[in-house]
């Protein structure tokens, strides 16, 4: 298959069902909901929510089945995004080659765009069309899915023990894994898991998913961690040796360049394997995973 073209089209289908269902720059107040279209539109690839979508159809499911939470996915990670780089955390003045949220509006309408993000995500999964598309009971279990991979058990979790863990020279590979399923690894696990969940899996197919997006999260933050030593600033959006710099839990700073490419190898293979029962319907969600690896940016 075209990946290139593939991710083109979902993206823009993502970027449409985005805008419909973020508030608009003209409605009240202009000022927060400037910042929320600026970060959610500031040129993501919208990894997390084309994996959502790619594991409904992945289990027979529709693209309308999962696109509204897709969209709510994508708002949590844009809100992860927006707070992680103030300067009570990373710091970062850009993003994806723009300027950081708090660096265009501020920290405080900065804070509440992640703020107002957050909670709209939850608006949109609550939607009174949703079940239209899936029962109750599966919306349910996405939203129980999708609210615990973003809190103190899943991403939250996962930034806290990567700020407390900056800077130290005896941090190990368990802490590493810590971080790295949780601060990435949780979102992309509960993507796939959620699309499988709204395509009505039977349990084997959920378990298939679930085993690819354990491997596909921690490949991601490892890919992303070379990337942060071998990429430009141009390439990666942000400042290139940021992590370094810091002294942040990395694989690389842990068990050394060449072997975290050799971890992320093995990852994506481990991926690729459990989607083996799927058939050719997971086409996407291989070249996904080979692509999380290979990526430039």
């Amino acid at each position: 298959m075209d990946l290139k073209l593939y991710l083109k089209e979902q993206c823009q289908l993502v970027d449409k069902a985005l805008d419909s269902y973020l508030p608009k720059e003209d409605d009240l107040p202009f000022s927060l909901h400037k910042a929320m279209r600026y970060s959610v539109f500031a040129g993501g690839k919208r990894v997390r929510p084309i994996l959502m979508l790619a594991a409904c159809e992945a289990v027979g499911g529709e693209i309308s089945q999962a696109m509204p939470a897709a969209c709510a996915m994508e708002m949590i990670h844009t809100y992860s995004l927006i707070h992680d780089d103030l300067p009570a955390m990373d710091d970062d003045d850009f993003r994806r080659g723009n300027p950081t949220n708090h660096k265009v509006f501020g920290e405080a309408i900065a804070i509440l765009a992640g703020d107002a993000l957050l909670t709209q995500a939850f608006i949109l999964l609550s939607a009174p069309e949703l079940p239209g598309f899936v029962s109750p009971e599966r919306l349910l279990a996405v939203t129980r899915e999708i609210a615990t991979c973003a809190g103190s058990f899943g991403m939250v979790g996962g930034q806290v023990v990567d700020m407390e863990s900056e800077g130290k020279a005896d941090i190990d590979l368990p802490t590493v894994q810590y971080i790295h399923t949780h601060k990435t690894g949780a979102l992309i696990k509960a993507s796939v898991k959620a699309g499988a969940i709204l395509g009505n899996a039977d349990s084997s197919q959920l378990a298939a998913i679930t085993r690819y997006g354990e491997a596909a999260g921690l490949a991601f933050q490892i890919a992303d961690d070379i990337l942060d030593i071998e990429g430009t600033t141009e390439e990666i959006g942000k400042d290139a040796g940021s992590d370094q710099a810091r002294g942040k839990a990395t694989y690389p700073a842990v068990v050394g360049l060449a072997d975290a490419k050799r971890r992320a190898v093995e990852l994506m293979e481990i991926a690729l394997a459990a989607l083996d029962p799927l058939g050719a319907k997971a086409e996407p969600l291989r070249e996904i995973a080979k692509y999380i690896v290979s990526r430039k940016s």
